[in-house]
């Protein structure tokens, strides 16, 4: 952790932000833009490079290399950011999908595993609720708490074939968003989801890409598009905005006639 000059800003912790082509990355340059300091957070060393990525700009910035499925480690990660800038305002819920250190093999519903599902959950829902629970106290100090968690389309809105443990664990997502966001409408806290669609980060797949290219804009989303969002919704006056998830998938999911038949 490496100390920063005191200010009043607000600040904002994204975690899962190790990517240089990543949601949570595109979202840190987002905020840093929009004047927040910064604690970021990944599983691996690689956040470093992030880091240096946005001091060289100009940006205050913290790191914190944490396995967030451990309810310790999000507690250390909260209490890093804290010691560093003495407030928290906004926490983006990041992390999930995979890691480098344990990529996430996925699976339909007949061959999954325990140890699968069991996997899953930790990264994409146990992360978000454990961070979020030791976000909460200085969020609500703030006076201006923003939380936004990344959950997905696919689970809350649709579906494919093939990962059902990361279906379940995008849907919960937004359980528990609207569940947190009644918990903390009266603190001042507000609580939103985002859902992206297909979006080129650097783990998308040739296949993903080809159904970015299927969407009614005809291409995959870029982080920074996603990034938009959350930054919206990271204001301090999106005051009268929670228990929401906001799409941003390129009209992927009110799209009906797919048999791409031409039309007569």
């Amino acid at each position: 952790m490496t100390a920063v000059r005191s200010s009043e800003a607000r600040v904002a912790l994204i975690t899962g932000a190790g990517s240089d082509r990543g949601i949570g990355f595109a979202a840190a340059r987002a905020l840093a833009e929009a004047g927040h300091r910064l604690g970021i957070a990944a599983t691996s060393d690689r956040i470093e490079e992030r880091a240096a990525e946005l001091r060289a700009l100009g940006h205050e910035v913290v790191t914190v290399i944490a396995d967030l499925t451990d309810a310790a480690e999000a507690d250390r990660a909260v209490a890093e950011v804290l010691e560093a800038f003495g407030r928290l305002d906004v926490l983006v819920n990041n992390a999930g999908m995979t890691s480098v250190s344990d990529p996430e093999q996925p699976a339909g519903i007949r061959d999954i595993s325990n140890a699968q599902w069991d996997a899953a959950l930790r990264r994409n829902l146990d992360t978000m609720l454990f961070v979020t629970r030791a976000a909460t106290p200085p969020l609500v100090r703030s006076g201006a708490g923003r939380i936004i968690n990344v959950a997905s389309l696919s689970g809350p809105v649709t579906a494919y074939a093939g990962d059902i443990a990361y279906h379940a664990a995008k849907a919960g997502a937004v359980g528990l968003t609207r569940a947190a966001a009644i918990d903390l409408a009266e603190q001042g806290v507000t609580v939103n989801a985002v859902a992206p669609g297909w979006i080129d980060t650097g783990s998308s797949t040739p296949h993903e890409l080809r159904m970015g290219d299927a969407t009614p804009v005809g291409r995959s989303g870029r982080p920074e598009e996603v990034a938009s969002a959350i930054a919206w919704l990271a204001r301090a006056d999106a005051s009268y905005v929670t228990g929401q998830v906001i799409v941003v998938d390129g009209g992927n999911s009110i799209m009906e006639d797919r048999g791409g038949a031409p039309l007569e």
